[in-house]
């Protein structure tokens, strides 16, 4: 709970940072802040749990679950919480009007049909990345990742290669602002190295992330970018360490990413003239 906690806990200290603002609604950023506090780790919380990891009040806390309740995004087994189904519809909203997404949810079913591993496409939202689109063949993290799932940036492939396209005053800034936690002994938690690592990310064009967020598990990201050479978003292709090694990553998976984000490119000109 630990990371959602600080997660949420962020959210509502920006959220207070935004209060003096008279067009803010504190109300409506306290109903999202609880929201956010349910995760496929906790699907279930008492009002308790989401007043400690939102840090509102529990009369407040206990006001959103009750509201959220009622609109039916919500519901209760008389002791904890839980969001039900409708609750998808605020991310389809985003999704059915985000071309991107719908772009990439093709290529990258061709992707991971031609190389029969799992691959998604991430756009960075504050300090993680999130998924826009996956296909899975297999289950190869102890969590399960689908559309909206959220993972730290730095140790994932894909978010290495949103974080090497930073401008340099922003990479700073993230690097201040985030602790870089090892979630494996190979996890890169110093942050020159990190930045060592994003300036080699920078010049060979792609990411490649060997057991850093799970053992087992290795990575490689390419970006998506727009015909002015913005990165947008990033698309990766992960396997289990014991199938394939690093450099046979390179020479099976990225031909097929590089190709994947060229003719993603070429959409998003026709779609959006970007």
């Amino acid at each position: 709970m630990a990371d959602t906690q600080a997660q949420a806990e962020g959210a509502t200290a920006s959220a207070a940072d935004e209060a003096a603002d008279p067009n803010f609604m504190t109300s409506l950023a306290r109903g999202l802040s609880v929201i956010r506090a349910f995760t496929e780790r906790e699907p279930n919380l008492t009002i308790a749990d989401i007043a400690k990891i939102t840090g509102l009040p529990r009369a407040a806390a206990r006001r959103c679950l009750l509201t959220l309740m009622q609109l039916g995004y919500a519901g209760s087994d008389g002791r904890s919480f839980f969001l039900k189904p409708k609750i998808l519809a605020l991310g389809y909203s985003f999704l059915s009007s985000a071309p991107l997404a719908t772009i990439l949810d093709p290529l990258i079913e061709q992707v991971s049909g031609a190389v029969q591993e799992s691959c998604s496409a991430a756009v960075l939202d504050e300090d993680d990345v999130v998924y826009i689109a996956r296909a899975a063949t297999k289950r190869i993290m102890s969590v399960g990742l689908n559309v909206g799932s959220r993972l730290p940036a730095y140790c994932t492939s894909m978010g290495r290669v949103l974080l090497a396209a930073m401008p340099e005053a922003d990479l700073d800034a993230y690097l201040a602002r985030v602790p870089l936690k090892p979630f494996t002994e190979r996890t890169i938690t110093a942050p020159d190295a990190l930045k060592r690592e994003l300036e080699r990310v920078r010049e060979r064009g792609f990411s490649l992330v060997d057991q850093e967020l799970e053992l087992g598990l290795r990575s490689i990201a390419v970006p998506i970018r727009t015909a002015a050479g913005g990165v947008v978003a990033s698309m990766n292709v992960s396997a289990q360490a014991a199938r394939v090694t690093c450099p046979e990553m390179e020479v099976q998976f990225l031909p097929r990413l590089l190709r994947a984000a060229d003719e993603a490119r070429l959409l998003l000109v026709r779609s959006r003239g970007v």
